[in-house]
């Protein structure tokens, strides 16, 4: 076990010895004590929906009435979300991989807005003594929802705490254009644009949108480093998705030569902001009902912001864009997302690898060369504009 109390700088919030500097990368092995597994959390009954919403809208004023607008999302499906058993079935394959490499680490599990919390987790990893931790968040790329704010949680589960200046926590990095993350995605349009281009429908008549969570556009302008040229409105955020969709493209291109003239967008999903409230576009749904005006026969979903079939997957793809596709006439297909797929599986215990023996950043996987995939967050990352900079673990303040 790690004794880290004495060596750990106020450069970077509770962060192993190795991080504390603030480096972007760090580049000299840490003997971390296990894995904390950081996800969103979601409901498992009736009872929970409301108090799950509440959680995740805390500080925002939102009342009940409102959330049960949401509600009906999780109200079709039992009151159940699928993403805390997605997550139990990827905490046993990260444990039979990591265990398959002779790597001796535990797992622990702990959830942002739902049991468990990472509360419960960091406290049963400090009662076994594991008090170094890399956490691996359930979301890959960069912006204030889907890196910051869980940095945000990890700080505030330490401060002020018996475990604050005892454990530390670490974050792997966004991990959007590793390849066992987007092999997925590349089977998956591989194999939908075949099973059409088969049923006679032409490769210009196919439109792929690849499909990812909404956010406040004022937020996507600020998400990543402040420092790098994103080309473009979106941030680092949109520059991601853009990068891994097109590099997507042109794989399955290689793979598949007729699939070459296919067609191609970024389209987003699940916003939840008032409708004063810029947010990013187009959305989805409305795409899909353009594309017979544009001569397209056949639309095929990829989930590429996402990392398993939770319930913006099932409801907003599975169930509102696909009747989108039914209203327009089109043949509709959705990729599989990553899920505990072996080559993504395997992809993250890479990346915990990464960690665990200091790979130089040049020797690292990735499929893009977009960036802002640091080890530790530059200042001023993804910031929150409705709520400004909290204390975040894993990154230099702001």
């Amino acid at each position: 076990m790690s004794d880290v109390t004495s060596e750990v700088t106020d450069a970077v919030l509770h962060a192993s010895p190795a991080a504390s500097g603030g480096e972007p990368f760090i580049e000299q092995p840490v003997a971390y004590d296990a894995i904390l597994l950081a996800g969103f959390g979601g409901p498992e009954g009736q009872d929970d929906v409301i108090p799950f919403l509440r959680n995740v809208t805390r500080g925002r004023g939102i009342p009940d009435e409102r959330l049960e607008q949401v509600a009906h999302h999780y109200r079709h499906f039992g009151g159940i979300s699928p993403i805390n058993g997605q997550n139990r079935a990827l905490k046993a394959a990260l444990e039979s991989e990591l265990k398959a490499r002779s790597i001796d680490l535990p797992v622990y599990w702990g959830n942002r807005n739902w049991a468990p919390y990472l509360e419960d987790a960091v406290a049963e990893a400090a009662s076994n003594d594991d008090t170094t931790l890399l956490a691996f968040a359930t979301s890959a790329y960069s912006s204030f929802s889907s890196c910051r704010q869980y940095r945000e949680d990890l700080s505030r589960v330490l401060d002020g705490t018996e475990y604050d200046g005892v454990v530390t926590i670490d974050k792997i990095r966004p991990f959007y254009d590793h390849p066992g993350f987007v092999q997925a995605f590349v089977e998956g349009v591989h194999d939908a644009v075949a099973e059409f281009l088969t049923d006679g429908i032409p490769a210009d008549a196919v439109q792929v949108l690849f499909s990812t969570h909404s956010i406040p556009t004022a937020d996507a302008e600020r998400s990543g480093p402040r420092d790098v040229d994103w080309g473009g409105e979106g941030g680092a955020y949109a520059a991601q998705h853009e990068a891994v969709a097109a590099w997507v493209m042109d794989r399955v291109a290689q793979l598949l030569p007729s699939a070459a003239s296919v067609p191609w967008e970024l389209v987003y999903q699940s916003r939840s902001g008032p409708a004063t409230q810029a947010w990013l576009e187009p959305d989805v749904c409305d795409v899909i009902g353009e594309l017979a005006g544009r001569g397209r026969q056949a639309v095929i979903v990829v989930p590429v912001g996402f990392m398993s079939d939770h319930m913006e997957v099932l409801w907003d793809l599975d169930t509102e864009a696909k009747e989108a596709a039914e209203a327009a006439d089109l043949r509709f297909a959705r990729t599989p997302t990553p899920g505990v797929s072996p080559s993504f599986v395997a992809g993250i215990v890479d990346l915990i690898q990464e960690r665990l023996e200091g790979r130089p950043a040049a020797d690292r996987a990735h499929v893009t060369t977009v960036g802002g995939s640091f080890d530790v967050c530059r200042p001023g990352c993804c910031e929150n504009v409705r709520a400004g900079f909290k204390r975040a673990a894993a990154g230099i303040a702001p």
